[in-house]
């Protein structure tokens, strides 16, 4: 079995809407494109590298449609490795609408995602969720997923969709490797799904007993 490895950018608020640019989900929200002015070398190259041993991508609507208009156009150029990836991967599409699934390899999932999802997990060795972050709220509540690799930067905006939105459950999850900072304070948390749920503790100290 494989894993469902989601990638996901955020701000210190746990905002994860609209990352990339202002036409991405721009409904209710006027901050979008968040991400660029704190993109820098080090942060590009970690992405990149992040994808190594991906074998097929899970996506929503919106962010399939994004990526199709733009990956198939960039081999060549400077982000090459990552287009050539893109390119040649089969990409599952999370859509109850019909999809225009003219970027090659594309197959859009059915009704029954969860199902799809898990069959997709025997196909594959990792499959990598970008963006989508109506999708991955059902990968969360569903327990769909096996690592996080969470992009926290260094600003607070106060209103958009969260990264863990209201289907979120309650969750353990382990680090996989130190966390990586960025110069410009974006900061690479990942994460691997661990058993069990989050245990309580009382914090309080017996000074009595030391």
């Amino acid at each position: 079995m494989g894993l469902i490895h989601i990638e996901t950018f955020a701000t210190l608020d746990l905002i994860g809407q609209a990352p990339g640019g202002p036409d991405e989900d721009p409904e209710g929200f006027p901050f979008g494109g968040w991400q660029a002015p704190l993109m820098d070398e080090l942060t590009g190259a970690q992405i990149a590298a992040s994808y190594q041993g991906t074998d097929a991508l899970l996506l929503g609507r919106r962010t399939y449609d994004i990526f199709a208009a733009y990956w198939p156009h960039q081999q060549g150029g400077a982000d090459n490795s990552i287009a050539t990836l893109f390119n040649s991967v089969p990409k599952y599409v999370a859509s109850r609408g019909s999809a225009d699934l003219s970027w090659n390899g594309s197959t859009q999932l059915g009704p029954d995602l969860a199902g799809a999802v898990r069959e997709i997990r025997e196909r594959h060795e990792c499959v990598k969720v970008v963006g989508s972050l109506d999708l991955v709220q059902t990968l969360f509540r569903e327990q769909l997923f096996d690592r996080l690799d969470l992009w926290v930067h260094p600003i607070v905006l106060g209103v958009g969709k969260k990264v863990f939105g209201d289907g979120a459950i309650p969750t353990n999850l382990r680090l996989l490797e130190q966390p990586e900072a960025a110069p410009t304070g974006t900061v690479l948390l990942r994460y691997g799904r661990a058993e069990g749920t989050p245990a309580t503790g009382d914090m309080t100290v017996d000074h009595a007993t030391g």
